[in-house]
């Protein structure tokens, strides 16, 4: 039998040993754990993805249903003017979903301008905002402000008084006019300059400055001037050209043009409530 020496050893003994391959261990748990943080954060791009183009279709669907419902308020209110009155009203509705205020009956915050509104041919801008107007109109709006412009000449169509045949002037806060008392059987002409006052539904003229002609003759008018200074002022009652419940708040005259304030707290602004006008007695 052969001998050998040790360090002769058939080497297919020493290729027959098996040799096994450990892999690092940290190596492995960094490529497991990479991929599921990676899967998470696609899964939440196409979460966020996916809500922002909701959010961006409600936006836009909410921004197609304002615009289409302030034509429908614009065109409702145009077909409930009352007679006599015309002209285009444009409309802009407040609040955050105009969908939503729709959906609940009532909506917010709506204003209303109609720069060149036409009342029995005198020519007027309106502006109006309405606190909590309701979609069908049958229903009264919470609160409603407005503001009324107009010039000398339209203010002289639209309001006449018994006895100011000339008109009325508007100057700098304060509003002319003129007429004629009787005294010792003369008549006896006279110029008023006053200054006016919101008084619900009425102006009230309180005289400032009176300027009084006798026509040549010799009189003491001294009584007529006393009179027209000391006396109750000039009631102007415009009842019979508003709304039946809307009230005068505020009025500003600068020369040639007056702007009054108005407000109502539940009126319906159908036909019927729009046509149906307060009474001067």
């Amino acid at each position: 039998m052969p001998e050998y020496e040790a360090s002769e050893a058939p080497k297919s003994l020493a290729d027959a040993q098996p040799t096994e391959v450990i892999p690092p261990v940290a190596g492995r748990t960094a490529s497991s754990t990479r991929w599921p943080l990676r899967r998470a954060a696609q899964i939440w791009i196409v979460v966020v993805a996916v809500l922002l183009a909701l959010v961006a279709l409600a936006v836009v669907a909410d921004v197609v249903a304002r615009n289409v419902a302030e034509q429908q308020v614009a065109e409702a209110i145009e077909a409930n003017l009352p007679a006599g009155v015309e002209g285009d009203v444009e409309v802009t509705i407040g609040g955050f979903s105009a969908i939503a205020q729709y959906l609940t009956g009532t909506m917010q915050r709506v204003e209303l301008d109609a720069p060149q509104l036409s009342v029995d041919g005198a020519p007027i801008d309106v502006s109006v905002v309405a606190e909590g107007l309701p979609v069908d109109f049958e229903s009264p709006v919470q609160s409603l402000r407005a503001t009324i412009a107009a010039d000398e000449a339209s203010v002289n169509q639209l309001v006449a008084v018994a006895g100011i045949e000339t008109g009325f002037t508007l100057g700098d806060g304060t509003v002319g006019y003129e007429g004629e008392l009787p005294m010792l059987g003369l008549p006896i002409s006279y110029q008023v300059t006053a200054t006016p006052t919101a008084a619900g539904d009425s102006v009230l003229l309180e005289p400032a400055g009176v300027e009084v002609a006798a026509g040549g003759a010799s009189i003491d008018v001294s009584g007529v001037i006393d009179r027209l200074l000391g006396g109750e002022p000039l009631a102007v009652c415009v009842a019979d050209r508003l709304p039946e419940g809307v009230q005068l708040d505020s009025i500003s005259v600068t020369p040639g043009t007056a702007v009054v304030g108005l407000d109502a707290d539940g009126l319906t602004l159908d036909a019927a409530s729009l046509e149906q006008t307060g009474s001067c007695r």
